[in-house]
């Protein structure tokens, strides 16, 4: 491996690579451009491009694209060659202003959910200066932002920029409060950790559920599974630890943090996290860590399966979203700090978050709802679907010191009240982590452990800086009115605690105590997506959005169908999978097994020796019995899916598919597990679970 800081962001046009290429004037305004978020003047743009083409070029480019995140939760792009024709019949190498800052590729099959026609097919790229340009396969990639023709948001990166923006301007007015002249900025940082699975790519292209849905949907478990905890942070295998370790240096020459990696609970699952930074970037590298993923499994004999469930039986894979907020000055807002003003700040942070959680609990479960994270949640391997809060029993009792006026017991006895005494210091690992919440306090961020492994973390970071932003806005409203601030100020935090600590559990979210709990409480028991989807557009959330300018209300509708129409796309994939590969392939299977256990049931007879032949018998009474199980439940399944009513709404669509087909998926599946474990190793058609797990030595 060549050496980690030389390489380390050596593909990357970043702030190193301007202020020693850039002429002064130039790199002054573009620091002023991305600081200030004001449009590039063109004659600026084209010394900025001309410049990145030759620094491009210098590192084996040939093209350039405007990579964006369309509606589809992937990246896309499209490449056009620096070339241009010369007058002597040969080519230069250009690269203008306006190719930078703005592209035009077309946008007619991308989701819009209604935002636009299939025939209007015009759609523009807009250059996002905050995020660094990168070289990706002899590529310069170029981060934008994704825009219709009439100027709504098609994309996953848009949302997000102004939600930043959002969280921003409602921080700065509660800081200014404080008295925090010198801060310039506030932006919310994240750190997402990826879990995924590795299995060889042999196997992979036999199992057709794999190749289509990107999950196993038959298979029976095998002797072993997760039961003995030996994977978990086990001994990495030789062939594991070379992917890793070429996955480390390619995203580190695009400057990615990749910081740690290791075995996850389930047999052929791993992880790898990153150090923070800012949210936008956290969510370019994040969709480039999953690219890359994919990409340098193939050339390991691997295939890198990021489905939240590729295997019935073992944990699926998340993502954990840690979240937290940093000023221009380096300040960690959800770090206690020593001293009473940042105690109260800190607590004013905090409470902010916990009325979030609280008044918008639908839309952070909205934000990670999805076909494949139905499989997950609540399933004792990830977090319940009704989402709560884990503070720790320290951090708890400090706020419900505050609420009572009671002493709180720390080494001397003390009524605490908000910006006069010192808040106790307490040590970020006070209290154990709660790996069943939702939403958990982990010493000076906050982890929103319900995202799917697949979900970019865009979606969840809009909703979540959003509804902090609003909450962060009331506060402002009112304390700026006090003519007492720091009365005030005990007072809102102190009515902010009594009306929402409804959402602070700090219990096993994984008991069925809690769901009858939760339900007391008034939270919200959101099992499927289509439970959750429709309070996407609600009044309530429809305004919040609004008043931020996140989402204009059809930006929001159009959203709300593009996720029913990829949960209903989703099943019904799952769904006609299923019947093929139980048509041509398991049923003919099962078949030829008993007419092979037939005749040898018949050339035992034949002998008349009386030879015990229970074996055969038994084996042919019961797969004759779920042969023709499983036929009934496939004929019944696709009849199901052709009856349905193609004129439902894609609400009504996507409740069909969960009440009435997922259902018989798992019953169908169900006949056909059982039929496997019945049936000759040799003889079934796919490679095993055993085969998928275990098979990477």
């Amino acid at each position: 491996m060549a050496n980690v800081s030389e390489i380390f962001g050596s593909m990357v046009f970043n702030e190193s690579v301007m202020k020693q290429r850039l002429p002064k004037d130039v790199y002054k305004a573009m620091r002023k451009t991305i600081s200030d978020g004001k449009r590039l003047d063109i004659t600026l743009a084209n010394v900025i491009a001309n410049t990145m083409k030759d620094w491009a070029v210098e590192n084996g480019a040939t093209h350039f694209t405007h990579w964006f995140q369309p509606m589809t939760g992937i990246t896309a792009e499209k490449h056009d060659s620096f070339i241009s024709p010369s007058a002597e019949g040969n080519i230069i190498m250009e690269f203008s202003g306006k190719e930078l800052v703005q592209g035009e590729p077309d946008a007619s099959s991308f989701p819009s959910g209604g935002l636009r026609a299939t025939f209007e097919a015009r759609g523009y790229t807009a250059w996002d200066p905050t995020s660094y340009a990168f070289i990706k396969n002899n590529t310069l990639c170029i981060p934008t932002a994704f825009c219709s023709y009439g100027g709504e948001a098609l994309d996953k990166k848009t949302p997000l920029l102004r939600s930043m923006e959002a969280i921003n301007k409602q921080a700065m007015r509660v800081l200014k409060l404080f008295g925090n002249e010198r801060v310039t900025s506030v932006k919310t940082t994240v750190g997402p950790e990826q879990e995924y699975f590795l299995i060889e790519r042999e196997m992979f292209d036999k199992r057709p559920d794999l190749v289509y849905t990107g999950r196993t949907l038959f298979g029976a478990m095998p002797p072993k599974g997760q039961e003995m905890d030996d994977h978990y942070f086990g001994t990495i295998k030789t062939r594991v630890k070379g992917f890793m370790a070429e996955l480390d240096e390619e995203l580190w020459k695009l400057g990615i943090l990749a910081k740690t990696e290791h075995n996850e609970v389930a047999p052929a699952q791993h992880e790898l996290a990153p150090i923070f930074t800012t949210t936008n970037i956290a969510t370019d590298h994040n969709q480039l860590t999953m690219e890359l993923m994919q990409r340098i499994a193939k050339k390991h004999g691997l295939v890198c399966l990021l489905h939240e469930k590729p295997f019935e039986g073992v944990n699926g894979s998340g993502k954990h979203n840690n979240w937290s907020l940093s000023t221009s000055e380096g300040t960690n807002l959800l770090e206690p700090g020593d001293t009473p003003h940042e105690n109260a700040q800190f607590l004013t942070f905090v409470c902010a978050v916990i009325k979030a959680v609280d008044d918008y609990q639908d839309l952070l479960r909205v934000s990670v709802a999805s076909a494949g994270n139905d499989h997950r949640l609540g399933a004792n391997e990830a977090p319940p679907a009704i989402i709560s809060m884990f503070l720790g029993e320290e951090l708890t009792s400090i706020l419900e010191s505050i609420e009572n006026d009671k002493d709180y017991d720390a080494k001397e006895k003390s009524i605490l009240k908000v910006g006069v005494h010192v808040l106790p210091r307490f040590a970020k690992d006070a209290t154990d982590r709660n790996r069943t919440s939702p939403f958990a306090f982990t010493g000076n961020k906050f982890e929103f452990r319900s995202l799917g492994s697949t979900a970019s973390v865009s979606g969840p970071n809009v909703v979540l800086n959003t509804a902090v932003a609003q909450s962060l806005k009331e506060f402002a409203d009112e304390l700026e009115k006090a003519e007492d601030f720091g009365s005030a100020l005990h007072d809102l935090i102190k009515r902010t605690i009594k009306e929402h600590k409804k959402i602070i559990f700090n219990g096993n979210g994984y008991g069925d105590e809690w769901i009858a709990e939760a339900e007391k409480r008034g939270l919200l028991n959101l099992k499927t997506t289509p439970d959750c989807l429709p309070y996407y557009i609600n009044e309530k959330n429809k305004k919040l959005f609004a008043e931020h300018k996140i989402y204009t209300e059809t930006e929001l509708r159009s959203r709300y169908e593009i996720k029913l129409e990829s949960y209903s796309k989703t099943i019904n994939i799952e769904a006609l999978t299923m019947i093929d590969m139980v048509n041509k392939d398991v049923l003919p299977a099962v078949s030829g097994f008993v007419g092979k256990l037939a005749k040898t049931l018949a050339c035992k007879q034949s002998l008349n020796l009386e030879l015990d032949c229970s074996y055969e018998e038994d084996c042919i009474s019961e797969l004759s019995a779920l042969s023709s199980e499983i036929h009934t439940k496939a004929f019944a399944f696709k009849k199901a899916l052709s009856d349905m009513d193609k004129n439902m709404d894609a609400q009504k669509t996507a409740e069909f598919y969960c009440n009435e087909i997922v259902g018989r998926m798992e019953a169908l599946r169900a006949s056909v597990d059982a039929a496997e474990q019945l049936t000759e190793r040799s003889a079934w058609p796919y490679p095993s679970y055993g085969d998928l797990m275990f098979g990477v030595r």
